[in-house]
């Protein structure tokens, strides 16, 4: 059937449905004979939209991991360049460009770097620009180390001479230094500085070596959960590289099985700082280039150093600490040639305080810097030696992006949930917090990629009912083109029998949690249907959000088309909702998570239409903590479960992110151990699967086996899966449909 015709058909439908609805409600009103041709009409109807609605396609697998068939079409990240322009990188028939854009036009103005005349190099996958965009660093030949971390063979490109230089291989992050003469980078634990103005290497450090000395880049846990791998920064004026050295002479290996094609497994070893165990040492040091000599700065006693910035003065740096239990954060300035350190700020926390990238330093060394100090994460202003000048941002909502400072306008830009914390605007606001202005939708899911200067953004929406929209606009919010709108994959997605994701609330345990619902596109209330639950439930996180489906959304779809009805709910310790919601679960993780998820299903079992006697559950990672847990504790409500790579318990990961949230084991034994389902799987009564990949760096397999061994030897019957050499993530080839084809045939043989 033509798809047009189905669209015309279907506003029919819409309309007569309304109609209909509308009219037989005063069917009382009509003679019988009135209301014999009236029943016959809505017979007749209901038969033509039956037979509509079978015509749509049904959500398979294979649309969805194998065919691509819901692909949205996206942007390339874009690179803001100096002035009104950006450049993308843009790979086509084995041949790669770096184009430079108008913002104003979003017209290609040139192409920067063409790989068809570069010897040698036709293909690239990255590149980074000098301040005054007359180099570039190109790099290929990735070979990843961790989730973000990576060695690469990089070159120098000079963009008037067209000449190509080889900077090094297997190396890590290069960097331009201030006048783009030299590059730092790391290679095989150590820094080293090549100046291209005298072709001369310099090796910084000499003491690198594998598990045991880093220096300038982080170690595993730092990269997981302080989320950076570079850690070596160039002073303004060049002088100085300030840098991170980490000893991890102490830190206790993991060492996991890598399986491969080969007769023989190979392993990969590891330092990983599980929870209550020795740390890295890290220290912050500074070389000099005049000089030549290094030195290393002392200041105050901490456990983490998670951020390292230059300041406007080309001779301080700023150094973020952290204590163990990561409730006491302090930035000191630190003087490069007198080494002098003054602290100049201080925030401490009942619970854990976060460690993020929303500084900015003014030309008065004056910063804005984001803070949940009176319960919602907000901006501020301080000055240079630490006292605050104002609030900028004020309510009880979250800013959740922080996009930068336009220092002609005093102005700063970011995202927040002003509209309810399933939504995400756009807003500019004076630094004084005076004047504030809304420069995208305030509903769904908006988010900004600004130029460097500011004076325009990209802006990336979608809703429940969206697909992902970018426009270009200006500083203001005025849309000036609509780039890409997805219409194609919007009139792909009408083809299909979807059905409506129902936002609403939900009172558990004494908080209004957000909800969502995917019922079946038949549902009939007088009917009784099982439900599958799902979660993530992590602190901070949002799994129930007004935005454009994801991978797992048309899961969720495919099985409400087999009669299922899908259930999400943020409970308490999730984000958005201000510091006491997301930090209730301070030191009981999973605890109150668990009590809500079986609070929600107990009160979904009261309602009419939902079968109480088959209500499953499943997430992935902290997820499958969660389910697992439900299961368990929840075996009076919960039939079903599904754990992907779920941790079980808190004792096996790593020591940054449990600790922030447990303290250590041995000074909350209890916290620990009363939330591990290891501890009672006799409580087992329903169908479980356990799921991991053997290759996880994360989550380790150990989660996994030690949760099959608890049940084994409690007796219990469960289902399980692993997959080889696959990591947190699980996919690669076939694994992915594989995966979900199993958790299906689960769901529907046990569900």
């Amino acid at each position: 059937m033509n798809p047009v015709k189905i669209g015309g058909l279907f506003s029919i439908y819409a309309f007569f449905d309304t109609f209909f609805a509308d009219f037989s409600v005063n069917l009382a009103n009509f003679s019988d004979k009135q209301q014999f041709n009236m029943k016959k009409i809505l017979i007749i109807f209901i038969g033509i939209s039956t037979f509509l609605q079978a015509q749509k396609k049904e959500v398979s697998l294979e649309d969805i991991w194998r065919k691509g068939t819901f692909r949205a079409d996206y942007m390339n990240s874009l690179n803001s360049m100096n002035g009104d322009f950006y450049s993308l990188l843009n790979t086509e028939n084995g041949t790669s460009t770096v184009d430079k854009y108008s913002y104003k036009t979003l017209e290609k103005v040139e192409s920067i770097v063409n790989g068809a005349t570069l010897n040698g190099l036709k293909t690239f996958q990255s590149y980074s620009f000098n301040s005054d965009e007359t180099k570039l660093i190109l790099g290929t030949n990735f070979k990843p180390i961790f989730r973000h971390s990576f060695l690469g063979t990089f070159y120098l490109y000079d963009v008037s001479s067209k000449m190509l230089t080889l900077i090094g291989e297997d190396i890590q992050r290069p960097t331009f230094s201030p006048d783009s003469n030299k590059v730092a980078y790391a290679k095989d634990n150590n820094l080293f500085i090549r100046d291209f103005s005298n072709n001369t290497l310099v090796q910084v450090t000499k003491d690198g070596e594998k598990n045991k000395i880093i220096n300038g880049i982080t170690d595993w846990v730092y990269e997981e959960e302080f989320a950076f791998v570079r850690a070596f920064e160039w002073s303004a004026d060049g002088t100085n590289l300030a840098y991170l050295r980490f000893d991890e002479s102490a830190v206790k290996t993991f060492s996991m099985d890598v399986y491969g094609n080969e007769i023989y497994p190979t392993q990969e070893v590891f330092k990983y700082p599980k929870a209550g165990e020795e740390n890295a040492k890290v220290t912050v040091h500074i070389y000099n280039l005049n000089t030549n000599g290094t030195a290393k700065v002392l200041f105050g006693n901490y456990e983490y150093i998670p951020r390292i910035n230059w300041t406007k003065d080309d001779n301080i740096l700023a150094v973020r600490t952290l204590n163990r239990h990561q409730n006491d954060l302090k930035m000191y300035f630190i003087n490069a040639e007198t080494y002098d350190t003054s602290l100049i700020l201080n925030e401490t926390d009942n619970a854990f305080v976060a460690v993020n990238d929303d500084l900015t330093f003014l030309e008065d060394n004056s910063f804005i810097w984001s803070s949940e100090k009176d319960g919602y994460n907000h901006m501020y202003h301080y000055d240079k030696k630490g006292k605050i000048i104002n609030q900028i941002t004020k309510g009880n909502w979250e800013v959740t992006n922080y996009y930068g400072f336009d220092a002609d306008k005093k102005t700063i830009y970011y995202q927040s949930v002003e509209n309810g914390s399933i939504n995400r605007g756009v807003y500019s606001i004076s630094l004084s917090g005076d004047y504030k202005k809304l420069i995208s939708n305030p509903s769904g899911t908006n988010n900004a990629s600004f130029s460097k200067n500011r004076h325009y953004f990209i802006n990336t929406f979608s809703d429940a009912t969206t697909p992902t929209v970018y426009s270009l606009r200006d500083n203001t919010g005025k849309v000036l083109k609509t780039i890409k709108d997805n219409a194609d994959l919007k009139q792909v997605v009408s083809q299909y029998n979807l059905s409506k994701k129902e936002f609403s609330t939900i009172n558990i345990n004494g908080n209004d949690l957000n909800m969502y619902t995917i019922k079946p596109a038949n549902f009939d209330a007088s009917k009784k249907y099982p439900v599958l639950m799902y979660q993530y439930s992590g602190p901070g996180s949002q799994s129930v959000k007004n935005s454009w489906n994801d991978s797992n959304d048309y899961w969720h779809q495919m099985l409400a088309q087999s009669g299922y009805i899908i259930v999400c709910v943020d409970g308490r310790g999730t984000g958005f909702k201000g510091r006491d919601f997301k930090k209730v679960t301070y030191l009981n993780l999973v605890k109150y998570e668990t009590e809500d998820q079986i609070s929600v299903a107990k009160k979904l079992a009261d309602l009419p239409y939902i079968d109480a006697n088959r209500i499953g559950i499943w997430g992935w990672s902290f997820g499958g903590h969660m389910s697992t847990n439900c299961i368990l504790k929840g075996n009076d409500i919960f039939t079903t479960a599904i754990a992907v790579a779920p941790v079980t318990t808190w004792r096996f990961y790593d020591s940054v992110y449990t600790e922030r949230y447990m303290r250590t084991p041995s000074e909350n034994p209890t916290g620990y151990d009363e939330n591990s389902p290891l501890n009672y799987p006799e409580l087992l009564k329903g169908k479980y699967l356990l799921i991991h990949g053997t290759g996880d760096d994360n989550v380790h397999v150990q989660n996994a086996y030690r949760m099959a061994e608890a049940l084994i030897q409690a007796n219990k019957q469960f289902e399980w899966g692993m997959y080889p050499d696959k990591n947190h993530g699980i996919y690669g080839g076939n694994t992915r449909l594989h995966l979900y084809t199993k958790m299906t045939n689960f769901i529907k043989n046990n569900l």
